[in-house]
């Protein structure tokens, strides 16, 4: 029993099978973008009949009288940059929404945003996020200096290079800890657990975002770590897919732990390979009422394959989305900690300046109705890993995945 007998293929080889995967994969994703939909453009002609919705007029021109006693008042007045008072206008604007993912980009951290997309960027190697209005490391990237140096999910960032970084929001915070490579930057750390933060000094370096690992594991079980849905993830899975197809395999064990997502197209067509087609993976909601729903549209050619995923506090985004549709269409057992919950669509909208707003459209839904946004996804079976096992180099999730894995490989093996 292995993958060649699941993708039940007659007179043709496997390679030739996965081949043509890896085509299509190649092929799809040139348009992706992290996270968001693609960018459109937006002109705006004038303002002079703009008219609140609130039953209570705005006056605007509040906003004019505050400019000008900045500049005519405040004893560095004459200094003030317009620009530069225009730009944090516009981010307290859209900051008060309340919505860390809903942000205003000027050029250089549109530039920025987009060197992530790009996949190699300067820094530390770590995702953020924000929770209860504190910063946190949704996820320290593989081989990267954050991890390095010992940081995990879930760790609160309380001060950056000694600066208060409570109520501090991502892009602010992204722009104070990247710097040249080789420089270095302090983090204030708090850890559940600990009786007081920590500091943690790490050197900045060129980072470039993994993407997948894979081994076999005893009982010949194919053990895959997928790092990033990012726009390589596909065609190194399938890649990953051949090396694993030719050694047999009787089950799969997707890692998802310390994901921080990516592309929402590439977990929709990761979900291809495991799910019949027509299957809904995910949905939007949007604030009108509409909804879209993402469906499958490949082969399912391993929808007969037992699994096992792994997550964690650093799931997220299209991790959580491919692991909430797993589970909700095949059952999938979900093992390790609660994921972090982030399920929200953003749309890039380019503005006249080269500037951009991302801005939060849409909430996703899991086939059965879990809203992922704030409230992640509960594993089937929780296991945690404690500060012992990674001292002594234990997996506990990992060894209760294969534990369950193993069980059910073996109730199928004697159905046939």
């Amino acid at each position: 029993m292995n993958f060649l007998r699941f993708l039940k293929i007659k007179d043709a080889s496997l390679w030739l099978a996965l081949g043509a995967l890896v085509l299509v994969s190649v092929s799809g994703t040139a348009g992706y973008y992290l996270g968001v939909r693609e960018p459109r453009e937006v002109t705006v002609k004038e303002f002079s009949n703009l008219e609140p919705t609130e039953a209570k007029p705005i006056n605007f021109g509040l906003f004019w009288e505050v400019w000008d006693k900045l500049k005519t008042g405040h004893i560095d007045g004459e200094k003030a940059e317009p620009q530069k008072m225009l730009y944090s206008a516009l981010t307290g604007l859209v900051s008060s929404l309340g919505d860390p993912n809903t942000n205003f980009l000027p050029p250089a951290e549109s530039k920025k945003f987009l060197e992530d997309v790009s996949g190699r960027f300067g820094g530390i190697g770590a995702e953020l996020g924000t929770k209860d209005g504190l910063l946190v490391i949704i996820a320290p990237l593989k081989e990267s200096p954050a991890e390095k140096i010992g940081l995990q999910a879930g760790d609160k960032i309380l001060k950056i290079n000694d600066k208060d970084a409570t109520g501090l929001d991502v892009q602010e915070a992204v722009k104070t800890i990247r710097g040249p490579i080789g420089t270095k930057v302090t983090l204030n750390i708090f850890r559940e657990g600990w009786k007081a933060p920590r500091d943690f000094t790490i050197t900045r370096a060129e980072i470039v975002i993994p993407t997948v690992d894979w081994e076999m594991k005893e009982g010949d079980l194919a053990y895959f770590r997928i790092h990033s849905f990012n726009g390589t993830m596909l065609s190194q899975f399938y890649k990953a897919l051949f090396g694993a197809a030719n050694r047999g395999g009787n089950g799969i064990i997707l890692d998802l732990r310390n994901n921080p997502g990516g592309f929402l197209e590439v977990s929709v067509e990761m979900a291809n390979l495991f799910l019949d087609n027509g299957t809904e993976v995910v949905s939007e909601q949007f604030r009108s009422g509409e909804k879209r729903i993402l469906k499958t549209t490949g082969s399912g050619a391993l929808k007969n394959i037992p699994m096992v995923i792994l997550i964690n506090g650093g799931s997220a985004s299209a991790s959580e989305i491919l692991a909430g549709a797993m589970r909700d269409q095949r059952g999938i057992k979900l093992v390790g900690e609660k994921s972090f919950g982030k399920g929200t669509v953003q749309e890039l909208v380019e503005l006249s300046d080269s500037s951009q707003l991302k801005l939060t459209i849409a909430r996703w839904v899991t086939p059965k109705g879990t809203i992922i946004d704030k409230n992640g996804l509960k594993p089937d079976v929780e296991v945690k890993i404690s500060e012992k096992d990674i001292e002594m180099k234990k997996d506990p999730q990992l060894e209760k995945a294969l534990e369950i894995l193993r069980g059910e490989v073996a109730a199928l093996a004697n159905k046939l």
